[in-house]
This record gives C-alpha cells, structure tokens and sequence, in this order.
C-alpha cells in the first residue's frame, strides 16, 4: 500500500486516466474527488463489497448445466 500526504486541492494519479483529489479535510472526514473515464466504475468499498456478494450469491443460486 502506498501512503501519501495530500492537502486540499493536491491531487494524486492513478495510472493515465485516474486522477483522485482531496476537496477538503473537516476533523476526521476527507472529502475526495475522482475523475476516471466512463467505463471505469467507482464505488465506495462497503458498496463494491455488497455488488460482489450479491453477484456470487447469484452464481451459487444458478444450477450448473455443464454446457
């Protein structure tokens, strides 16, 4: 894991075409802004989380034909 200090309005970049930037800092809430192209999906992890269990849930729940 990476660990950066940042100040409002300082950015950091993901690769290319991810850009992540602190907005602000209010005791201990951080608000950040993403910019990322529109095929990549951004989610807050609990969120992310829930999609991926609900998903294999899914998955386990359809009978497998073996086709």
């Amino acid at each position: 894991m990476l660990v950066l200090s940042r100040k409002p309005g300082e950015s950091v970049k993901v690769g290319d075409e991810v850009k992540i930037t602190v907005l602000s800092v209010s005791g201990k809430q951080v608000r950040i802004g993403i910019e990322a192209p529109s095929d990549i999906t951004i989610h807050r992890e609990e969120i992310y989380n829930k999609i991926a269990n609900e998903q294999k849930q899914l998955e386990d729940a359809t009978p497998d034909t073996g086709e």
